[in-house]
């Protein structure tokens, strides 16, 4: 962090820090601490004189959260299928480390996904990160994208809503909807909020729509959007603040 010349104590100021940070000019800036739009650990900041760490400080902006200054990189791939959500593979499969290959950082997948599935897996050496965001009970809502046999339509989607149970449990389907449909396949997205394993084709094939190619489009609010398949771009400033939020890091 050489732009930032930290004092002795490793500290910035915090107008500089949000103007480096790409939030806004330096006198914009501090308008938006002049304005209470600045939170530094919990607290509004309004001092244009105040220091922060830049590496633990958890900085809002305007409700939003600023990622800390850090050597931790977040990637998102979209993942063909056929490759295991593994970073290796003793069968010698396609694995995520094939599309990281030429990144010095040891990185993580974030949860996983099918080998049959492909769309948005994250990778980071934020080891924390990967762990908190892939437990239970820090689920975020997925959304998916099914090919299905037989025609869908409303009756479909409130069966769905409804909800399903399956042999170890019920499954709550936040939203879902029709995207196209013949009498011999349609396709459906939903979005639901857990990673139980195989969880979205058990659940369609109960209802009788067995799935025939499977996409995981987002991840909380990271959206595969126009990312080619085996591509892989790093997260927003945005995406990374708002995932740090809901991982309390």
């Amino acid at each position: 962090m050489p732009e930032l010349e930290p004092d002795e104590e490793g500290l910035v100021r915090l107008q500089k820090l949000l103007a480096a940070s790409g939030v806004a000019s330096r006198r914009k800036c501090e308008e938006l601490m002049l304005a209470g739009e600045v939170e530094v650990d919990g607290e509004v900041v309004t001092r244009l004189g105040t220091k922060v760490d830049p590496r633990t400080a958890v900085i809002h902006v305007s409700g939003k959260r600023l990622p800390p200054v850090s050597a931790h990189v977040y990637l998102v791939l979209n993942k063909p299928r056929g490759v295991v959500s593994t970073m290796s593979d003793p069968e010698g499969r396609p694995t995520l480390s094939d599309f990281v290959a030429d990144r010095p950082e040891r990185l993580f997948h974030v949860g996983r996904l099918d080998t049959d599935t492909e769309g948005l897996i994250m990778l980071t050496n934020d080891g924390d990160f990967a762990q908190r965001l892939a437990h239970p009970s820090y689920e975020m809502e997925k959304t998916y994208v099914a090919e299905v046999s037989g025609r869908v339509d409303k009756n479909t989607v409130k069966t769905l809503l409804d909800g399903v149970t399956l042999e170890d449990g019920p499954v709550e389907v936040r939203r879902a909807r029709v995207i196209s449909s013949t009498d011999k396949r349609g396709i459906v997205e939903l979005v639901i909020h857990e990673g139980r394993n195989r969880i979205v084709r058990r659940l369609l094939d109960q209802i009788g729509h067995p799935v025939q190619r499977l996409t995981r489009t987002a991840v909380g609010p990271v959206r595969v959007g126009n990312l080619k398949r085996g591509q892989i771009r790093e997260l927003t400033p945005d995406e990374v603040g708002t995932l740090l939020d809901v991982a309390d890091l």
